[in-house]
């Protein structure tokens, strides 16, 4: 190879400078003119963070249901949070139908949101009414009006809406339901869990079980082991809880034997367990409000069942 110079080439240094800047100018523009034509070649590809329970959103949900004033059986708030919940249940994703039927002389509207078409593994399940009158209320004055329902309505709901926003697509087929006329016994011409009953009576599948979550949001929970419950499923839930850190909110110790959601689903033989903190103070009182709620103990329940969920592939 011959690394001669040609005849009459110049290689003077200021030429050099200058031939070497007509080609950096070059590249880039001809780079810039890439960029403005295919930005993204030039961006690394985004990654979708991973969706998680978020306590905040679902507490500030429980604020939302008690804005709509107590959801009483027949009032207008039971209505307006009926079309609340059904808009944010389809936003997310989910298939609602609101399941009507008759009890003691009175309309029963069970919310029922599933995902595609497959039968359910898990029941996950909270009830949405409010007691009609504070019965407990350490003020004789009180006990004639509506208990608010944070803690005893509102938490369990709001710990189920956000499973539905974040659960994952690949997850166990969940079925999640929330129940009318739980709350409404120890009164005239009513009783206790009538939406859960109507349901059971019409469930026409079998899932592995039927997980209820009641008063759960309380910034001081204590979540004893529900005696009415399946003693394995219930082992289950609360091992969950302490690999994530939460024994001290899930205390592994029977207490408890309660009638509650999960009662008629018992008595088909499903496999059934009741998460809740029957400890709080302000069960049944006017007191029962969203400053009770703690947006830490809402996420330790959710990430819990989440976990529990995903450990069923």
């Amino acid at each position: 190879m011959n690394h001669s110079a040609k005849p009459g080439a110049t290689h003077s240094p200021a030429r050099r400078v200058l031939s070497l800047l007509l080609a950096l100018s070059a590249a880039v523009l001809l780079g810039l003119g890439t960029w403005l034509a295919f930005p993204n070649l030039f961006q690394p590809e985004a990654t979708p963070a991973p969706d998680i329970f978020d306590g905040q959103r679902a507490l500030d949900d429980v604020y939302t249901q008690v804005a709509f004033g107590p959801r009483t059986l027949g009032s207008a708030a039971h209505a307006q949070f009926r079309a609340w919940l059904v808009d944010e249940l389809a936003a997310a994703g989910w298939q609602v139908s609101v399941r009507e039927s008759m009890s003691m002389g009175r309309p029963v509207y069970n919310i029922l949101a599933t995902r595609g078409e497959t039968e359910p593994v898990v029941i996950l399940g909270a009830h949405y009414d409010s007691h009609r009158v504070a019965d407990r209320d350490p003020d004789p004055a009180k006990r004639d009006q509506p208990v608010p329902g944070a803690n005893d309505g509102a938490s369990g709901v709001a710990v189920l809406l956000e499973i539905a926003r974040v659960l994952p697509a690949d997850s166990p087929p969940v079925w999640l339901v929330f129940f009318d006329a739980e709350d409404d016994g120890d009164l005239p011409g009513s009783d206790w869990i009538l939406g859960s009953r109507a349901f059971a009576e019409s469930l026409t599948v079998r899932p592995q079980a039927v997980v209820i979550v009641d008063m759960i949001g309380d910034a001081d929970l204590n979540i004893y082991q529900e005696r009415n419950s399946d003693p394995a499923l219930t082992e289950a839930i609360w091992a969950q809880a302490a690999a994530l850190g939460y024994e001290t909110a899930f205390i592994p110790q029977p207490k408890y034997r309660i009638t509650d959601d999960h009662i008629p689903f018992k008595q088909l033989g499903l496999t059934v367990v009741d998460i809740i903190d029957f400890d709080y103070p302000y069960w049944h009182t006017t007191a029962d409000t969203p400053d009770k709620v703690s947006a830490e103990s809402l996420k330790m329940v959710g990430e819990t069942l989440l976990g529990w969920i995903g450990r069923l592939k």
